[in-house]
């Protein structure tokens, strides 16, 4: 009964987040999974490791898919979501860590600088 409790609040948590803080998670789930891919690697773990890089990929899939490209801006974004995916098909066929780390960096980068446009757009709706 706890549990479903639990799954409840997950899900009303999910339901009220802006549109800014579900990105963040995503990116945040896309990093975790990217360090677990990693430890896997290290424990040649190599099916735990292939199911982490392909929710990686479902995950810049769907980023890519949602992407609003009527602006030139979208655009570039969608190129570089096909670059994390090409990195992606890279790091499973060669299994190689410093690639990860890589990619985890890229990703943690954008969604540093998604944070900072969230919260300049959270500022500018409160003054205005």
């Amino acid at each position: 009964m706890n549990q479903y409790g639990y799954q409840q609040y997950k899900q009303q948590s999910v339901n009220t987040m802006t549109s800014g803080e579900l990105l963040l998670l995503l990116f945040d789930e896309s990093a975790k999974r990217l360090t677990k891919a990693e430890m896997c690697l290290k424990n040649d773990d190599f099916d735990g490791f292939d199911a982490s890089m392909n929710r990686v990929s479902e995950i810049v899939r769907y980023l890519d898919k949602t992407l609003d490209k009527t602006y030139s801006v979208g655009n570039e974004i969608s190129k570089l979501y096909e670059y994390f995916q090409f990195q992606v098909a890279r790091i499973k066929a060669g299994r190689n860590l410093d690639m990860i780390k890589e990619l985890r960096t890229m990703i943690l980068e954008l969604r540093n600088t998604f944070k900072e446009a969230d919260r300049i757009s959270q500022t500018q709706l409160v003054k205005n």
